[in-house]
């Protein structure tokens, strides 16, 4: 299965990385590199590596969750076996460009601007989800919530911290715009392969079920 895979080639990759710091180096995502050495590649690699186990941990565990769901149940319904899988192929991997553009233009000159993890692409697989299942119970910092106000929470979360950062009022590790970016892009990925996905998404709010 293509989760299976990605998760076989993250964990991989990871340790692989996490033990040989040159090789974390040479792929992650690093704007400076790829505007002015054309290291293209760096766009795609940086999804599966990861600084550290927990981050490693937290984002092969959504990936599983969600994931799953979509490949093996959302998306075959939905679209059929055969083009399910592609366009779940394309869910993750254009999340991942999606979730870096912004970030690739802004630091492109920038030579100490680096980043790496699969996070931007778990969050277009994540708010695919919550778009196609709403109501479902999602844990937030282990607190059981519908699907459709942990996206709202995360998205005003993300977007206060952006402000924040662009200010100059706060500063983490942590690529909220990759978050941000990657979960616009799940949510219009779904929309517009399956304009009634929105109709049915309030329904369901509506509804109730």
């Amino acid at each position: 299965m293509i989760t299976y895979g990605f998760l076989a080639i993250i964990l991989a990759y990871s340790i692989y990385c996490l033990n040989n710091r040159a090789a974390m180096y040479k792929y992650l995502f690093h704007p400076y590199s790829i505007y002015h050495e054309r290291q293209h590649y760096r766009f795609l690699s940086h999804a599966f590596i990861h600084g550290d186990i927990f981050h490693l941990a937290f984002n092969c565990i959504a990936l599983y969750s969600f994931g799953m769901a979509l490949e093996l149940y959302y998306f075959p319904v939905l679209f059929g076996e055969k083009l399910g899988k592609l366009y779940y192929l394309l869910l993750f991997t254009g999340g991942i460009y999606a979730a870096s553009i912004t970030e690739y233009y802004r630091n492109r000159n920038n030579p100490d601007y680096s980043s790496l993890g699969a996070s931007g692409a778990i969050s277009s697989i994540i708010f695919c989800y919550i778009m196609l299942s709403p109501l479902s119970e999602i844990g937030l910092f282990f607190i059981p919530l519908k699907g459709w106000v942990v996206g709202l929470i995360l998205l005003g979360v993300s977007t206060y911290l952006i402000r924040r950062k662009r200010s100059g009022q706060y500063s983490d590790n942590i690529s909220h715009e990759s978050h941000f970016w990657g979960a616009i892009f799940g949510v219009f990925f779904i929309l517009i392969l399956k304009p009634d996905v929105l109709s049915d998404f309030f329904k369901q709010l509506g509804g109730g079920h």
